[in-house]
């Protein structure tokens, strides 16, 4: 059965048009241009609890960051005022008006508690991004080398095995104890031995995956180690290292908070100073927001890097762009 073109009101040279055949054109694949980083943001503000809990990031950093130098706080600028000392929010709102820096109280030296959080928190926070990166630094390039060479795996393995039963711990106490608290000592505490488990954990990865077929493939075309190691295997575990880089974060603030408590911390009024400062105002009636503040802020501190961090780390695997 024929059909009647002319209804249509074109020609048949309108209505068709010649292709040409190409045996180069019919090789290609036609496919959406992919990046691996706007598929990993994509992935991860798709869901909203992740766009709150970036946003409760950014105020904290924010906060932390920016405000005390907004603010000119004097940890005994009110040391002389007997009144000024172990004050509720409303008493301290009462006494000296209603500014924000009052809406937590005063401490035990008629200092604002509000500003005394919040640069305890920056000292905290610098303290763990700053152990973190050397960490992660270090554990990462001596993984990636321990786990192709042979002979550097030899020497690592007894390194580890006698580093790894020596309590974390308790060797940051004894090189805090011998050097000092002080800020950069607890930075080389953290860091002397902190990077060792993590190239450890790095060495097993990159143990299971160099032998794969598609390595094996680059070994044999003459491709050298450290290129093999640099494209194939450490972009392939990404989203392992950001899944590691978060929960190294919030232990460093919770190693500082720990120390600080039992009388081994920093001489810097950091969160974990705080805490200690203001154990003696625990149980005492009216005076427990000295105490409980720092401990809520280091808690959503910690809370908040983990939990973004763990979702990117889940968005920062490729099998999650599908």
């Amino acid at each position: 059965m024929e059909y009647d073109y002319k209804k249509l009101g074109l020609s048949v040279e309108e209505l068709f048009s010649r292709v040409d055949h190409s045996d180069l054109e019919s090789e290609k694949i036609t496919a959406p241009r992919y990046s691996y980083w706007q598929s990993v943001f994509r992935v991860f503000f798709r869901k909203k609890l992740n766009i709150v809990i970036l946003g409760l990031l950014v105020v904290v950093v924010l906060f932390a960051y920016i405000y005390p130098s907004l603010t000119e706080y004097d940890r005994f600028g009110n040391l002389m005022n007997a009144e000024a000392k172990h004050l509720t929010p409303g008493a301290a709102m009462e006494l000296f008006g209603r500014e924000l820096k009052w809406i937590l109280g005063a401490g035990a030296n008629g200092q604002s508690t509000f500003d005394a959080i919040w640069t305890g928190a920056r000292i905290s926070i610098t303290l763990a991004f700053l152990c973190a990166l050397i960490n992660m630094t270090l554990g990462v390039v001596v993984g990636a080398v321990w786990g192709f060479s042979k002979t550097v795996d030899a020497f690592m393995i007894e390194v580890y095995n006698v580093m790894a039963n020596v309590p974390y711990v308790l060797l940051v106490a004894v090189m805090v104890m011998l050097l000092g608290p002080s800020f950069r000592t607890l930075v080389f505490a953290m860091t002397i031995t902190g990077w060792l488990s993590i190239a450890y954990f790095i060495r097993t990865q990159v143990v299971i995956i160099r032998d794969r077929e598609y390595n094996l493939a680059s070994k044999c075309l003459g491709t050298s180690t450290v290129k093999i190691a640099m494209k194939n295997i450490l972009p392939f575990m990404t989203s392992v290292i950001v899944t590691y880089v978060a929960a190294e974060i919030p232990l460093y603030i919770s190693m500082e908070v720990f120390l600080a408590y039992i009388g081994l911390g920093m001489s810097e009024m950091s969160l974990g100073r705080l805490i200690f400062e203001a154990e003696s105002a625990m149980a005492t009636p009216g005076w427990g927001f000295e105490f409980w503040s720092p401990v809520a802020i280091a808690c959503v501190i910690s809370v908040v890097l983990y939990v973004a961090g763990q979702n990117l780390g889940d968005a920062s695997d490729p099998r999650t762009h599908m």
